[in-house]
């Protein structure tokens, strides 16, 4: 539970700073980030396997970097759920920031997870 938490916060932590360089990326709050990055690891946990596999052949052809195309598509997808839920304060203009919010969020991680990884193991 602590490190799914943590996971949460570090995903928020980085469509925060994504909100913060990547023109068209706006998080008005520490609570709409929180918000997203649950609906995010929601949407990655049930979306993106079955979008991954229907679109496996393009992927392979590029290597696997279709598959920053694919998260920044999740990344909208949060985007269009929580608007349509009402929850204000997370928006993403396009699939060019998208895509962008998608590596700051990915460098955040993996910055977090180099730093943390060996206690998460531990727990």
């Amino acid at each position: 539970m602590i490190r799914f938490v943590l996971r949460v916060l570090i995903a928020a932590l980085g469509l925060w700073v994504a909100s913060r360089i990547v023109p068209g990326a706006r998080v008005s709050s520490a609570g709409a980030a929180v918000v997203a990055a649950l609906a995010l690891g929601v949407v990655n946990a049930l979306v993106r396997p079955i979008v991954t596999l229907l679109t496996l052949p393009i992927t392979v052809i590029t290597l696997g970097l279709f598959l920053l195309v694919v998260n920044g598509l999740m990344i909208l997808f949060v985007g269009w759920i929580l608007r349509h839920l009402g929850v204000s304060g997370f928006h993403i203009d396009g699939l060019v920031p998208a895509i962008l919010t998608t590596i700051v969020v990915w460098f955040i991680s993996l910055a977090a997870n180099m730093l943390l990884g060996d206690e998460l193991k531990r727990r």
